[in-house]
């Protein structure tokens, strides 16, 4: 998707996962079966299991946008399935010459779901309350102002170019919100939001579900779906499952149409199954070791580089996450702008798995196992540390594997699961030693936010002052084409110092069954349902 932490379903930024939110499977089961109607048919309802409900639907307020909000609200630009920017709220944009001021120029007849009028003025006062009370604020860089020229012209002026704009305008954190009525209801915005989107709430139960209806006015559709007008479905039924068990009893029975980040172990399954369809994604982040690079030990680039020619990323991917991901030894995830498929050969080049080359780094450092009991040693002290791992079932083996390939190279590894709230507090105070953790964005933005100085501190606690210099310069650059050469200079200090150890990407899996026209925009990671209908 800041920080601010954030989460990713469809954004998920930064260093942390979302603690999931869930129910028992009894409270689900009551509260959240699809409606009947009179003649105890079915309604016209897509149900969708979901591990994460949001914080709040209010898209200022949240720190994790996922389908589960996000769907609520439209983005003023898209890309479309091949990648392509495609018009979303705006027809169409403009960025001057010196990279400071974006015009963008506002559907008309756009309206929020209260029915108030979408225009240039209403779109720049959602800016102006998303710089004054986001979280994540900071991810929309340096901005001035925003003014409305006329009725459909919006300009954002920025104080210096910043180039990742278009990106978090794809995003959707600066999707418009109806501030007239999140005025009208203060903080009750978050339980009966307005934005643009094809669906609109109707009802919440906390922890169990969402329930959202059609919007009967939508018809700006994006140009690559058949249907530009409403839904053909009703409604939308998101129901927070936790227990995977649960999740695909339900979704076996028929009473679930669309299992998203369906469990690695239970694919081969539901590919067996008449009538389901699998459909995957790659992930727009990847999962890393963060290293504290101010603790005593991390400090030397031995130790970083050590552990991380300590790691065979094959058997992560294969046993942790069934096989579905992606071994990464570079910073950038393939999905996200910046990647670089030369520096991505380079990192594997030089942290493929080394047990001799980490143990002699180690001995550089002074660590050898004077004692025989397996374990490195230095002024009669073991090399033991500490990482921190979420509950995540794929977190915690693939701990576990970490814990038996650093074992090999000499380094005891002890494996502490907190709740990720913990994670961050401990992270942030720079008390820990190693964390499992992951960001997703879709810009190379992401390592400006992670690695820049004025993140840094509250992160990996890793700085350098010619990194720095880079990752100004990639949000100013004009072109893509230079942007990508400065990000891959970054990426090479990045390679030099390992200040963490990039692990794998996952590769998100959708099972969908009793439905047709359901797809997945894998650039905007969000459901396409303009197309659905239910099987009857």
């Amino acid at each position: 998707m800041k920080k601010s932490w954030w989460k990713t379903g469809p954004l998920s930024v930064l260093l942390a996962t979302a603690v999931i939110a869930g129910c028992s499977s009894q409270t689900a089961n009551q509260t959240t079966q699809p409606k009947t109607d009179e003649a105890g048919k079915t309604s016209n309802t897509l149900v969708v299991s979901s591990l994460i409900d949001p914080d709040t639907l209010d898209l200022h307020k949240t720190t994790w946008l996922g389908n589960e909000n996000g769907l609520l609200y439209e983005p003023l630009l898209s890309r479309d399935t091949s990648g392509k920017i495609i018009p979303g709220l705006a027809e169409k944009y403009e960025i001057s010459p010196d990279g400071k001021t974006w015009t963008f120029t506002i559907r008309k007849n756009i309206r929020f779901h209260t029915g108030n009028p979408v225009t240039a003025a209403a779109v720049k006062e959602s800016f102006d309350r998303m710089l004054e009370i986001s979280p994540v604020k900071g991810i929309v860089g340096p901005i001035e102002k925003v003014e409305a020229t006329d009725e459909q012209t919006l300009k954002v002026h920025f104080s210096k170019p910043f180039s990742p704009f278009i990106n978090v305008v794809i995003s959707g954190m600066v999707s418009p919100v109806d501030t007239k009525a999140a005025k009208e209801l203060g903080d009750g915005f978050g339980d009966k939001p307005s934005g643009t989107g094809p669906i609109q709430f109707e009802k919440r139960e906390r922890g169990a579900s969402l329930l959202f209806k059609k919007n009967p006015e939508y018809n700006w559709g994006p140009e690559y779906v058949a249907n530009k007008g409403p839904l053909h479905i009703d409604n939308v039924l998101f129901r927070f499952l936790k227990d995977d068990d649960t999740r695909m009893m339900e979704f076996k029975k028929g009473t679930i149409h669309v299992l998203h980040d369906v469990p690695a172990n239970s694919v081969a399954e539901l590919q067996s199954l008449p009538g389901v369809d699998i459909q995957k994604t790659m992930d727009i982040g990847i999962k890393y070791i963060a290293f504290n690079n101010k603790h005593p030990l991390f400090s030397d680039v031995r130790l970083r580089k050590a552990v991380a020619l300590s790691v065979d990323r094959d058997p992560l991917v294969q046993v942790a996450l069934n096989g579905f991901g992606k071994p990464i030894y570079g910073p950038l995830a393939p999905t996200i702008f910046g990647y670089s498929e030369a520096i991505e050969n380079k990192a594997k080049q030089m942290y493929t798995r080394n047990v001799a080359e980490s143990k002699q780094l180690l001995a550089d450092a002074g660590w050898t196992d004077t004692n025989n009991d397996g374990i490195v040693d230095k002024d009669g002290k073991p090399l033991s540390v500490e990482i921190l791992v979420s509950q995540q079932p794929a977190f915690t083996r693939a701990a576990q594997i970490l814990q038996s390939q650093l074992r090999e190279a000499g380094i005891d590894l002890k494996i502490t699961v907190q709740e990720m709230t913990t994670i961050k507090d401990r992270i942030s105070k720079k008390s820990y030693d190693m964390a499992l953790m992951y960001y997703g964005w879709y810009d190379a933005d992401i390592l400006f936010l992670i690695f820049e100085k004025s993140n840094a501190e509250s992160r990996m606690h890793y700085t350098r002052p010619e990194l720095d210099d880079l990752l100004n310069k990639g949000r100013e650059a004009s072109s893509e084409e230079e942007r990508i050469r400065i990000y891959e200079q970054a990426q090479e200090i990045l390679l030099n110092d390992s200040p963490w150890v990039p692990l794998w990407v996952n590769e998100v899996v959708t099972a969908t069954r009793g439905i047709k026209g359901f797809g997945l925009n894998s650039y905007t990671q969000y459901f396409i349902l303009n197309d659905v209908t239910l099987d009857k």
